[in-house]
C-alpha cells in the first residue's frame, strides 16, 4: 500500500487554513503533515517533516512565499509547491514559477480548482488555474521583446530576505539576529540593497518592498 500524499499548508490567516483542510479533509489518500502561518516557520517545517507536496500563500511576515518556495524545492528533495493566492498578476505569475512553484489556484477558485490541483501534483504534472493559465499561456508565446518592462532587481535570495524584515521594521541588529548573520554582515546586505534599489531611506525601501510585492501594504 502506498503511502498517503503528504501535505504542508503554509497561509498566515486560520481561517484560509480552515478552509482548505475542510475542502481536502475527504481525501483518504492525503494527509496534512503540518501547517504554518509564516515563510520561514513553513521551511523549517517543510525541513523536518520532508513533505511531498506545499500549499504555500503568497504575502506573509518574516518570509513570502516567492522566497520561502525557493528554499523549500532547494532544502526538500522532489517536493510540488502549489501557490494559493488572490492575486493573478503577470509578474507574481513568472516570480512563482521561476521560485519553482509548479501549480497555482486563485483562492477564489480553490472550491472549484483546490483538489484536481492537488492531484494533478501529486502526479508531478502542473496544475494552473483557468485565468492564470491563459496568463502563462500568453507569456510563453509571445516572443516579441518587452520593452519598457522594468527590469529584475538584481537582489540576490538573501538581500531579499532582508529587505523583507527591513521593511517590516527590524534594524539591522534585530535582522542580523534573525537570520543568524554578524552585525557587520546585516549593515552590508543593506547598503548593497540600498545601492542595488536606489533607495536614500528606508522609507523609500518600504515603498520599493511593496512594488516588488515582497511585502504586502
Amino acid at each position: 500500500m502506498e503511502r498517503p500524499l503528504r501535505i504542508l499548508l503554509v497561509d498566515d490567516h486560520e481561517v484560509v487554513r480552515r478552509g482548505v483542510r475542510a475542502l481536502l479533509e475527504h481525501q483518504p489518500e492525503w494527509v496534512m503533515c503540518c501547517e504554518a502561518a509564516e515563510g520561514r516557520e513553513a521551511v523549517r517545517s517543510a525541513v523536518e517533516h520532508q513533505p511531498d507536496l506545499v500549499i504555500m500563500d503568497i504575502g506573509m511576515p518574516r518570509l513570502n512565499g516567492f522566497e520561502a518556495t525557493r528554499q523549500i524545492r532547494r532544502r526538500v528533495s522532489g517536493v510540488e509547491v502549489l501557490i494559493l493566492s488572490m492575486h493573478e498578476s503577470e509578474q507574481l505569475i513568472r516570480e512563482v514559477i521561476s521560485a519553482g512553484a509548479r501549480g497555482y489556484v486563485l483562492k477564489s477558485d480553490a472550491g472549484r480548482d483546490l483538489v484536481a490541483a492537488v492531484s494533478a501534483l501529486s502526479r508531478h504534472e502542473p496544475f494552473f488555474t483557468s485565468a492564470v493559465a491563459k496568463k502563462v499561456f500568453a507569456e510563453t508565446v509571445d516572443l516579441k521583446p518587452k520593452r519598457g518592462r522594468p527590469k529584475a532587481s538584481g537582489l540576490t535570495p538573501r538581500e531579499r530576505e532582508v529587505l523583507q524584515l527591513v521593511a517590516e521594521g527590524l534594524g539591522n541588529r534585530a535582522v542580523g539576529e534573525r537570520l543568524g548573520i554578524r552585525l557587520k554582515t546585516a549593515e552590508t546586505h543593506r547598503a548593497r540593497i540600498m545601492r542595488k534599489t536606489g533607495a536614500s531611506s528606508v522609507a523609500e525601501l518600504v515603498l520599493y518592498a511593496i512594488r516588488e510585492r515582497i511585502i504586502q501594504p
